[in-house]
């Protein structure tokens, strides 16, 4: 405990905390995205993956846990950092924009809290389906069979989440803001656990760089070709067709979509 107390109370391991912590989530970030890619291909690709991921509770609460500890102390270790270097330096330089700061340096708590009200949204949109904030109706009517099973139609819920205008925007917007965050958290990543030299800096800057593109270009890709009816048009047809009938008559069961032709 006073080991864990003595890094908190200094800068230096608060740092460590969010180079550590920050190693975490894009790690996740990474991983999500994978699984989330998985819509681009067949309804049974995706529902199997989200049904492997509900059958192992342990699992999926211990991650969903452990992410959730990591943000805390990713952004607790943020504030932090940053009230401190505010009150060493309370007036205000007179020109705000320092010497080869970027935007996204500057603008790095801020980013970071506007992506975290992205990710509340989200759980509520797709984790809780909480059913009006979707702008289509109650997700947790749409399920499907999968190998002889009933399981929630994740696949559904994803197509036409993403053809309303308003969450693809802003699923976009959170999506460039964490290309702008990730572009400098992870040169500072590797500047706060010490690999800054001649040698590995400029390699380590550009490949921040690259992943930051790559992971932009990946999480864009899902709610555009969705949005631009390149993915799943048909089978949105369907669904919102069922999902109307069943809101019409809850009471009803919801039959399994037909799947496409392979």
């Amino acid at each position: 405990m006073n080991l864990i107390s003595r890094t908190w109370r200094s800068s230096l391991g608060r740092k460590y905390v969010m180079a550590l912590t920050g190693v975490a989530l894009v790690m996740f970030v990474l991983g999500h995205l994978a699984g989330n890619l998985q819509v681009l291909g067949t309804p049974d690709l995706i529902n199997g993956y989200a049904h492997f991921l509900k059958s192992k509770p342990a699992l999926l609460w211990g991650a969903r846990l452990g992410l959730l500890a990591c943000v805390g102390l990713h952004i607790a270790a943020a504030v932090s950092l940053h009230l401190e270097n505010k009150a060493a330096r309370p007036q205000a330089y007179a020109r705000t924009a320092a010497n080869g700061a970027t935007t996204a340096s500057r603008t790095m708590l801020v980013s970071g809290l506007i992506i975290l009200a992205f990710v509340v949204y989200h759980l509520a949109h797709f984790t809780a389906l909480l059913p009006g904030i979707n702008g289509v109706g109650d997700f947790s009517k749409l399920t499907t069979v999968w190998h002889g099973e009933q399981v929630a139609d994740v696949y559904a819920m994803m197509i036409l989440g993403f053809q309303v205008w308003w969450v693809v925007l802003f699923y976009l917007v959170a999506v460039g803001l964490l290309f702008m965050h990730l572009g400098h958290g992870v040169s500072a990543m590797f500047q706060s656990l010490g690999f800054r030299n001649h040698l590995w800096w400029p390699r380590l800057t550009w490949l921040a760089r690259v992943a930051s593109i790559a992971i932009f270009a990946g999480y864009a890709l899902i709610p555009l070709s969705i949005y631009l009816r390149m993915v799943g048009a048909d089978y949105a047809a369907r669904a919102r067709q069922q999902l109307a009938r069943e809101m019409a008559a809850p009471a009803a069961p919801l039959a399994a979509l037909p799947q496409p032709r392979q």
